[in-house]
């Protein structure tokens, strides 16, 4: 028997969800080695985007099965109500199947999405959402510009070399120190990433009076979510590895993968504070002899073996 009237009959209205949804992917399964820092990556990613996301906007953090650590500090932020949705699974459903409920279920029409190891300026979504607005049939804006695989930007080139009122410009546009400074943080050599920009170009359309360069990425995008669903579901029997699989299906199906011209956002990796002079100096500091060793092919063989297995003990699913 019913005792009294549930007090939600008599509630008028409900929260609305807002228009874009920021959403934050996060996976540190412990607190040392690689993962060590972490924790302080997560809390400098979410304290950028509270302090530079000006646009209205609704923050969704999906944790991959973290250790209790993050957990805990992600519950905090949501109990703070920093956060205005929390899912956490308990298990690593790999990226492909975090995309695969993100991209279903996120409440927004527009998605921003981005791994937990970004570093964001002011102005970032707002760029963003200009470019996604004023070009047509964009499938994914990346709020910085770098040089991408050219085979994931045909769609995009041949739109821009084909419409008319497109200018359609190549050229050294993104400065050396900002190219220079992003690859550094994917622990690439500068010796190689000088070759690289010294050889390559970057492409930049100017569409009805906004410019982005060609090109996007999977680590970071703003998109229109119904664009996003076309592309599901995303079979990944690995955890990493595998999630080129969206910039391939937004290039072959035709839509435009861009970016800002301004870096408004940042690989920090696993360190929290990117010391952008630390990996100038540490990248010249690198012996001969380290490297060579390291590279030898069945040491490496052996010693990425033994940390594979090592890892699969304790935290394959």
């Amino acid at each position: 028997m019913r005792i009294g009237q549930n007090p939600a009959k008599f509630v008028q209205d409900v929260a609305r969800p807002r228009r874009v949804t920021v959403a934050v992917l996060t996976y540190a399964p412990f607190l040392s080695g690689y993962f060590a820092h972490s924790l302080d990556v997560i809390r400098t990613c979410l304290e950028s985007l509270w302090r530079t996301t000006q646009v209205e906007h609704d923050l969704l953090v999906f944790d991959n099965g973290s250790c209790e650590e993050v957990q805990s500090f992600l519950r905090g932020a949501f109990a703070d109500r920093r956060l205005q949705m929390l899912w956490l699974s308990s298990s690593n459903l790999g990226k492909g199947g975090a995309w695969n409920i993100l991209f279903q279920s996120a409440p927004g029409e527009v998605l921003a999405y981005t791994d937990s190891d970004a570093l964001f300026s002011p102005t970032w979504l707002a760029q963003s959402i200009r470019i996604l607005e004023a070009f047509p049939r964009v499938g994914m804006v990346t709020s910085r510009p770098f040089r991408t695989p050219e085979s994931f930007t045909t769609a995009t080139l041949s739109w821009g070399e084909s419409t008319p009122g497109v200018r359609l410009e190549r050229g050294q546009f993104i400065p050396w120190e900002v190219f220079r400074d992003f690859d550094l943080s994917l622990g690439q050599e500068e010796s190689s990433i000088r070759q690289r920009y010294d050889t390559t170009q970057d492409v930049r359309l100017t569409y009805k009076g906004v410019s982005a360069h060609v090109g996007a990425s999977h680590w970071q995008f703003v998109a229109y979510k119904s664009v996003l669903q076309q592309f599901l579901p995303f079979e990944m029997d690995r955890p990493m590895g595998q999630v080129r699989q969206l910039d391939q299906r937004v290039n072959d199906a035709g839509y435009l993968r861009l970016m800002t011209c301004e870096p408004l956002a940042m690989n920090m990796s696993n360190t929290p504070a990117v010391d952008l002079a630390a990996l100038r100096s540490e990248a010249h500091a690198a012996t001969s002899f380290r490297r060579s060793l390291l590279d030898f092919p069945p040491l490496r063989r052996l010693l990425l073996g033994v940390h594979d297995r090592i890892f699969r003990w304790y935290y394959a699913r």
